[in-house]
């Protein structure tokens, strides 16, 4: 086996709620920005939730012809959009770049997958009499794994290829095995990230019936508010966020521009219930305490948190409680901010969006804020500084970002500033 190398990030690329690039999307972050607005996919008006945070004025035409766009589900051409920002960011294809595309791979994450596929195909049949007829391209669309697919295909990679599922950390846990395949010497640079498009009749009614999704549905702009006393569940979302990872010496080889270097990747189970998270964070600890050793650094090194922060009513209180335990009295010291309550949740591609946010506040010296965060939650100890309502000044040297998923799949990754 080869000796452990060092990992670094080398390009970005984001499609998001509040912005279809890397720039756009920080722009928003830094403004606190909502992406929350009523549904247009689908006529929501007999849904207990009317209101979701969309990629606004999205045309396919507009990143792929018409032809090609139709065979990929709308979670994959996210995919493939935010990965080719990452990829041009890093300069992977630049001529003279010399890299080897048979060393490069892409790992994804998404937690569903093609669900509005899925749900298309469903409703035709139903609609007729009987008879299949069901497209080609169906199943491929389908999958989870055509978003890395699609993306390998595009750009002739021919590296490790394979997606994550694991619900909500779906896309940390594909940060996680790319950091791991080229610190291992199996890979020198990988594609990965995460991307999920569920705002559909289906992906709204089944989160619907699990009560997990907000109903504020006359101020759709509030109603992602984590830690707040009156949040009541969070705000279903859609995009992708990508990063291209590389061994420090080749992207130093070839003059690549480095964010940041990716330092430790924690994983954990709370082995406690399909939906609801442990109350107790007992899981919540041991995925930051995994990931805190990987790294090799103490709790006092880190300086902001990008939590899950969902906005439910569970979830919320159990991470603070968990932070609380594993960082004891330097909980108070730190930065810790959801910019799901900007971006709404993002699923399975919550993690590539949310490791997009860490670096960019290592770059610019500078906390997304928690917006909607108005009215203490007596449960939660608000001493702690969650990045209330405005950005904050502060220089991040080191920035853990934390996913959770239903299963009771817990991820951590830590990133440190060069």
């Amino acid at each position: 086996m080869s000796s452990i190398r060092r990992v670094v990030v080398t390009g970005l690329g984001a499609i998001t709620p509040i912005g279809s690039t890397v720039p756009a999307y920080w722009e928003g972050l830094k403004n606190g920005v909502s992406g929350a607005a009523p549904i247009t996919r689908f006529p929501a008006d007999k849904f207990k939730t009317r209101f979701a945070c969309e990629v606004k004025d999205y045309n396919p035409d507009t990143y792929f012809d018409r032809k090609e766009g139709r065979k990929m589900d709308l979670f994959t051409q996210f995919a493939v959009i935010a990965s080719d920002e990452a990829i041009a960011d890093a300069g992977l294809l630049a001529a003279g770049s010399g890299v080897d595309k048979d060393r490069v791979g892409v790992i994804w994450g998404s937690g569903i997958g093609g669900l509005r596929s899925l749900q298309e195909e469903c409703f035709q049949f139903e609609r007729g009499d009987g008879t299949p007829r069901y497209s080609p391209f169906f199943i491929p669309r389908m999958i989870a794994d055509s978003s890395s697919g699609n993306i390998s295909i595009k750009n002739g990679f021919r590296g490790p290829n394979f997606v994550t599922t694991s619900a909500c950390a779906s896309s940390n846990d594909a940060l996680i095995a790319a950091f791991n395949n080229i610190r291992l010497g199996l890979a020198d640079a990988i594609v990965t990230g995460g991307s999920e498009a569920a705002i559909t009749e289906s992906g709204v009614g089944g989160f619907n019936a699990l009560k997990a999704m907000s109903e504020r549905n006359d101020d759709p702009a509030s109603a992602s508010r984590p830690y707040d006393k009156d949040r009541d569940g969070f705000v279903l979302g859609e995009g992708a966020g990508a990063l291209v990872l590389e061994e420090y010496e080749h992207a130093k080889a070839r003059g690549a521009k480095m964010y940041a270097e990716v330092i430790g990747g924690g994983m954990s189970s709370d082995a406690y219930h399909i939906t609801a998270p442990d109350p107790s964070g007992s899981g919540v600890v041991l995925v930051m305490r995994n990931a805190l050793r990987d790294a090799g650094i103490a709790p006092e090194d880190v300086d902001y948190i990008n939590t899950h922060g969902t906005s439910t009513p569970l979830g919320d209180g159990a991470e603070i409680k968990a932070i609380e335990t594993v960082f004891g009295d330097h909980a108070a010291t730190l930065n810790i901010s959801s910019t799901k309550s900007m971006t709404g949740h993002l699923l399975g591609g919550a993690g590539g969006i949310e490791a997009v946010a860490c670096i960019f506040a290592m770059q610019n010296g500078l906390v997304p804020p928690t917006i909607n965060l108005h009215t203490p939650d007596p449960e939660i100890n608000q001493s702690l500084n969650f990045t209330p309502n405005v950005a904050q000044a502060r220089e991040v040297n080191v920035a853990m970002s934390n996913t959770f998923g239903f299963g009771g799949h817990n991820t951590s990754v830590i990133f440190r500033k060069l």
